[in-house]
Order: C-alpha cells, then sequence, then structure tokens
C-alpha cells in the first residue's frame, strides 16, 4: 500500500506568496492524490481567504513583519514570534508532516524554523532576486532552495540553489488562443488598442493616482483601460468606470482573459508578477513599488529591462516620463513585438513541476 503524503505549504501576505504555494500544492495533489495538505498563514491576511478558496485547509499565526519605524507593532514583535514558534511547533506535532514548504512571507519564518528543528524535510522557494531577511535566515537550515534568478549564491548556499523559476498559474501557458474569447468578455471595442493596469493583488496608490491624472492622455491616445486597482481603493476609484472605454476592478478573478485581452501592461514588478509576465509575452512598463524589503522590486525589473524586455520608470519620474515612454511604445507596433518576444525569452514555464520534483525527491520518491 503506498504512503499517504503529508504535505505543510506555509507563505503570504500577499498574492506573491499565496499563489506560488497554491500553484506548487496543485501539482503535488495531482501526482499525490491521497496527500494531506495544510497551510499556514498569517492571521488576518489575505491568504485566509484565499487559500480556503483554493480549496485547502489553513491555519493562522499571530506574526506579522517588523516596520521600518519604531512603532507599537514593533514593540509587539518578540511576543508574536513567541507564540508563533509555540503555535508553528503544536502545528508540526499534530499534523506530523513528511515535508514542509516555504514560499515567503512572515508565517514561513516560525515553521520552517522549527520544522528544520525537527529534522523535517524543507524547501523554500525564493521569488525575488535580492531576498528577504525571512528566507535569508531559513536558508542555513532548510535542505534546498529553489530559486528564479542568477546569482543568488551571493545569499544562499550554493550547492542547495536550484534554478527552476516561480510557479505561475496553469491557465496562463496558452493565452494566445483566448484573445476573441478575452475580449468579448471584457465587452471591449476590438478595434481599440487595450491597456491593462496592474497595481498587484492588494493595488498601487501611486499606480491608481497616475491612472486617474492621466485617464484624458490615455482617451486621445485611442487606448481603452482594464484597471485592477486593489479592494482598498476600489470605493475610490470606481467613479472613474463611468467614463467611457475605461473599467475599475477591485480585483481581477480572470487573470488569464485580462492578459489575453491586453495589447501593453503596466504593473508593479513583484516577482510573481514578473513570472507571469514572461509567460504572458506582451509589452510591459514596469512601475516598481519603492516601499518593499531591499527594493526588490527595482531590482526584479531590471533583470528584464537590461534584456531589452520591458520598460521601467521610477515612481518619482512619473510626472516627467509616463506619456513620453507610454507614448513611443503604444504608437510603435515595432517595440511592442520586440518586447513581447524579448520577455518571452525569459520565461521558464516548466518551474512548478520543477519544484515538485525537488519536493518528490525530499519525500524519497
Amino acid at each position: 500500500m503506498s504512503k499517504t503524503y503529508r504535505i505543510i505549504l506555509s507563505g503570504g501576505g500577499t498574492g506573491g506568496h499565496i499563489y506560488p504555494a497554491i500553484a506548487i500544492a496543485n501539482e503535488l495533489k495531482q501526482r499525490h492524490p491521497d496527500a494531506k495538505f495544510l497551510f499556514v498563514g498569517a492571521k488576518d491576511r489575505m491568504e485566509m481567504e484565499k487559500v480556503p478558496q483554493a480549496g485547502y485547509d489553513i491555519k493562522g499565526l499571530w506574526i506579522s513583519g517588523i516596520q521600518r519605524e519604531l512603532t507599537l507593532k514593533n514593540l509587539m514583535f518578540p511576543f508574536k514570534l513567541i507564540s508563533s514558534l509555540f503555535a508553528a511547533r503544536k502545528i508540526l506535532k499534530q499534523f506530523k508532516p513528511d515535508v514542509v514548504i516555504g514560499t515567503g512571507g512572515f508565517a514561513s519564518g516560525p515553521l520552517l524554523q522549527m520544522a528544520s528543528g525537527k529534522q523535517i524535510p524543507s524547501l523554500i522557494q525564493e521569488q525575488n532576486s535580492f531576498p528577504g531577511i525571512t528566507n535569508k535566515l531559513l536558508s542555513k537550515k532548510v535542505q534546498k532552495i529553489c530559486v528564479a534568478y542568477d546569482g543568488l549564491e551571493r545569499f544562499f548556499p550554493k550547492q542547495k540553489i536550484i534554478k527552476t523559476g516561480n510557479p505561475v498559474r496553469q491557465g496562463l501557458l496558452d493565452i494566445q488562443s483566448k484573445t476573441a474569447e478575452a475580449k468579448a468578455f471584457f465587452k471591449l471595442v476590438p478595434e481599440k488598442k487595450t491597456l491593462l493596469v496592474l497595481g498587484g493583488s492588494l493595488g498601487s496608490k501611486r499606480i491608481n493616482e497616475l491612472i486617474e491624472k492621466e485617464i484624458d492622455y490615455l482617451q486621445t491616445r485611442n487606448v481603452q483601460i482594464i484597471w485592477q486597482c486593489g479592494k482598498l481603493y476600489y470605493n475610490t476609484y470606481k467613479i472613474s468606470g463611468n467614463t467611457k472605454n475605461v473599467q475599475v476592478h477591485a480585483y481581477l478573478n480572470n487573470m488569464d482573459f485580462a492578459y489575453a485581452a491586453a495589447d501593453v501592461i503596466i504593473s508593479r514588478a513583484g516577482a510573481s508578477s514578473v513570472s507571469e509576465l514572461c509567460i504572458v509575452g506582451k509589452p510591459v512598463i514596469f512601475i516598481p513599488s519603492p516601499n518593499v524589503a531591499e527594493d526588490h522590486q527595482t531590482k526584479n525589473a531590471m533583470a528584464i529591462v537590461k534584456e531589452n524586455a520591458a520598460l521601467l520608470i521610477q515612481e518619482q519620474d512619473l510626472e516627467v516620463d509616463f506619456e513620453n515612454k507610454f507614448s513611443q511604445l503604444i504608437e510603435s507596433k515595432e517595440k511592442q513585438l520586440l518586447l513581447g518576444e524579448n520577455i518571452k525569452k525569459l520565461a521558464l514555464v516548466n518551474a512548478t513541476k520543477d519544484i515538485a520534483n525537488e519536493v518528490d525527491k525530499l519525500l524519497n520518491i
């Protein structure tokens, strides 16, 4: 009789940590239909909603990150960490996993720390070109580190690193065949260019302000807009959806259709977004968030830009550069094709399977 594997996945805080974990779980579930899965996240973060929607159980830890300035939250951090370490130990004792997988975010730290102390085989998946402090600390303790960029031996033990790429939603692998269906789904005007605006899973205040300010200009470029503004900002910006050829969405559940409908994309440069955009193969303008640890979004974007595969505008340069760069791109079919072809060359399409292969090795399959 075959063994029923027990697998814990931990990661969250943003979609960039949650969706890779769900993609890995889905691949492992396909391989091992009898396996038992448990997710561990941070209480009150979006994983507590998104993971159950994907059909998996989740337990929440009382944990959050350290703020850059001195705040009450920072004073609570030691108590939260101790609480989370005890809770993680209890979860491991009850669930008895054969392997633990971390995809980043606050909750993965305590869980993988306790798992490695119990000699449970562990793997972390680092999405960024510049890792966060949690994964830097965990890298000394886990058996394998799956990465998406070259050069991470600067931060991690070289012998543990496997370059796999980042897991992406499987529906993105064949978006070219969905263009007509996607344009009909969003009720788009077929002869107009479509701009897709993405601020990350939580939305982006600065990108939202930019698009609101530039709506009239974008109308003069004969562009229609699918604008994902984020749940926090929807009430502020939904009125812009009354403007002709502008659609405002709190969240896009049909990301494959959104990508398929787009001619040009404006996006943050979170690691999962960058990996998805490589597979999608459309021209992109990256506007990295400056409010992330180690400015890793700029580093993610630069890894693409230096291959002549995307454009980049820093937030502080938007007032000066946006209209100029956007006009140059929207008016040049050649530039759009070049960026689309070049970014597609950087795609690592088998990432989810390759990570699952490494998990299987830890399970001694």
